[in-house]
């Protein structure tokens, strides 16, 4: 689904020479590397505070935890979503509210959450999925009625822009109260190991957030909360600082790759490719294909066995897994969750895609159509 070793062929040069001088120097935890990586995503994202962390799961508990909610408070977010998102509602003792999504962008649905909103509501987490953004007027719109905290989860839609309905415009992650994202390896920036991001534009949040993600101190071995050791190393931030300057160049092959596959399916009714917001840019951190009718497991290993490593972006609803209880939804709720998990097919989306892969992935593909519908 990635060739992150074709990648870093790339970049081979630069990405050696930061990484060996964090080797030369030894600074390997909160060393230089980390806080100019930080300075340049301040710059990049044109957001006030960027506070590196040791992983994206860790920034959206990390982001939680500064908001002083109550054990049982309710977090709304998606079901269509990877599990992380609802994972750190459950670990700090809130309550996770689970909702629909929306059938063409996947992302939350406005009169799910809307629907789901009681006196303990206390946030809402929308999820950037696949690459571009939630409509982030009306979750803000909602937000402000009722007096909730905004936690935008960025770990699939770094890059993307979002445009408001008074034209202006902002980077996915900084138009909620908190915005959080990941450096895994196959995001769309991603570092060479483990590593994330908290996002705001929040003077006081930043302060307790910098502060959680070090052990709770803010003077050194002076402890104003409980905190995590959640800090970003010298090693991934140098990575992550040569990757930041290629980002844009990247969104460019993945919006290109992306364009290749939709214009390949445009006449093929059987499949639906993605739909893209008006309001929002699309950066693919995946290209997810809706095709109902079919085995998704038959057509995933049939492209498998062509060489063509397809896969299922979710298989099941979050709302379904043993893990968050499964009596406490009413599965008619996720009407669209439950169709999605039934139909998505995702396509290889890389930035090292030429047009001959992605003419021999599309065949692949509608060879298998060709037998299976």
């Amino acid at each position: 689904m990635v060739d992150l070793v074709t990648q870093y062929e790339k970049i081979k040069p630069e990405v050696d020479q930061n990484t060996q001088h964090v080797f030369q120097t030894a600074q390997f935890i909160n060393g230089p590397e980390v806080k100019d990586l930080q300075t340049e995503l301040e710059s990049y994202l044109n957001v006030k505070h960027v506070i590196p962390c040791a992983n994206g799961t860790d920034a959206l508990q990390i982001a939680l935890m500064a908001l002083d909610l109550q054990p049982e408070d309710e977090v709304i977010t998606s079901d269509f979503t990877f599990a992380a998102t609802v994972e750190v509602v459950g670990l700090l003792k809130f309550k996770p509210v689970l909702v629909d999504v929306d059938a063409d962008t996947f992302n939350i649905s406005l009169e799910a959450i809307e629907k789901a909103i009681t006196p303990r509501t206390k946030v809402i987490i929308p999820v950037h999925l696949f690459g571009q953004c939630a409509d982030m007027d009306a979750i803000m719109a909602l937000a402000k009625k009722h007096n909730l905290y905004v936690v935008e989860d960025t770990a699939q839609a770094i890059g993307s822009i979002y445009t408001s309905k008074d034209g202006s415009k902002h980077a996915a992650g900084t138009i909620g109260n908190i915005g959080t994202t990941s450096f895994f390896p196959s995001k769309n920036l991603g570092c060479y190991g483990d590593g994330g991001a908290i996002f705001t534009n929040d003077d006081h949040l930043a302060q307790v957030m910098r502060s959680i993600v070090n052990h709770g101190m803010g003077k050194r071995y002076y402890y104003d909360r409980l905190g995590v050791n959640s800090r970003l190393d010298s090693v991934q931030a140098a990575v992550l600082r040569i990757k930041l300057r290629h980002l844009d160049e990247y969104t460019a092959a993945r919006q290109k790759a992306a364009a290749f596959y939709s214009n390949y399916f445009s006449n093929d009714a059987r499949v639906e490719t993605p739909v893209i917001a008006s309001y929002s840019t699309h950066v693919f951190h995946q290209y997810t294909l809706k095709i109902k009718g079919i085995d998704q497991y038959a057509c995933q290993d049939y492209m498998q066995a062509h060489e063509v490593p397809a896969m299922i972006y979710y298989p099941m609803p979050i709302h379904t897994q043993e893990a968050y209880g499964p009596e406490n939804f009413n599965h008619e709720d996720f009407a669209v969750t439950n169709e999605l998990c039934t139909s998505v097919i995702s396509l290889p989306m890389h930035t090292e895609l030429d047009e001959e892969q992605l003419t021999y992935i599309c065949q692949t593909l509608e060879s298998f159509l060709n037998q299976a519908v």
